[in-house]
């Protein structure tokens, strides 16, 4: 069950003082060339995660290990991955390797390339059906792969009365182990950026229509 911060009353820590626990934070990633006033949102929206994590912290006890998408190595390296990745959420994991926290690797490296090879064969707009079935297929079949690879590494690196901290977009679909109680981390800045990229896909698609009559 997932604890929403910033949408419920401040937790009990003696409610949560047993057991693993993992700290859920929505990634998101900034273009190399923000539009409008995305940048100053990005800017807000970690932040908030930090100030939100940092609560957590006070209350349920410090972080000991730290997972990132699209990260298959841990320790030193991982930090360096996380940095070249998004300097955004590496400043969080930063801090917390300086405290005593240790990155530790939750992808495969095979699985992950594999998946976002077929992503961008996706991506790039399949005309005929019988090829786009085969690709969706496979994609399928290495996102679930992934998927359960990712609990796997989770629940046996997540030692007993651990605390860790997954950085990973949602919409993920990875099964966490039923006894790690997994607090999700959704600060109001999330829905300012949410509501960010709604309006541009709209003005978008505005856009292609208008484009498509004329």
């Amino acid at each position: 069950m997932a604890e929403e911060l910033g949408k419920i009353e401040k937790p009990d820590a003696e409610k949560f003082s047993k057991g693993r626990k993992l700290f859920f934070v929505p990634l998101i990633f900034s273009p190399p060339e923000p539009e409008g006033d995305f940048d100053e949102k990005i800017r807000k929206y970690w932040n908030e995660v930090e100030a939100h994590v940092t609560n957590l912290e006070s209350r349920l006890g410090s972080i000991k290990r730290i997972y990132h998408e699209l990260v298959p190595v841990g320790g030193e390296q991982g930090g360096q991955v996380i940095e070249e990745l998004n300097s955004a959420s590496y400043k969080i994991v930063s801090s917390m390797i300086e405290r005593g926290a240790e990155v530790q690797p939750i992808e495969d490296a095979e699985l992950l390339t594999e998946f976002m090879d077929w992503s961008r064969c996706l991506a790039v707009g399949l005309q005929n059906p019988a090829v786009l079935t085969k690709v969706y297929e496979s994609y399928t079949e290495v996102r679930s792969k992934r998927n359960a690879d990712i609990a796997k590494k989770l629940d046996e690196s997540l030692k007993d009365h651990d605390i860790g901290i997954l950085l990973m977009r949602e919409g993920h679909q990875v099964r966490f182990p039923s006894d790690i109680e997994v607090f999700y981390v959704a600060p109001p800045a999330l829905d300012e950026i949410k509501r960010w990229f709604r309006t541009r896909d709209e003005e978008q698609e505005t856009l292609t229509e208008q484009e498509s009559k004329e």
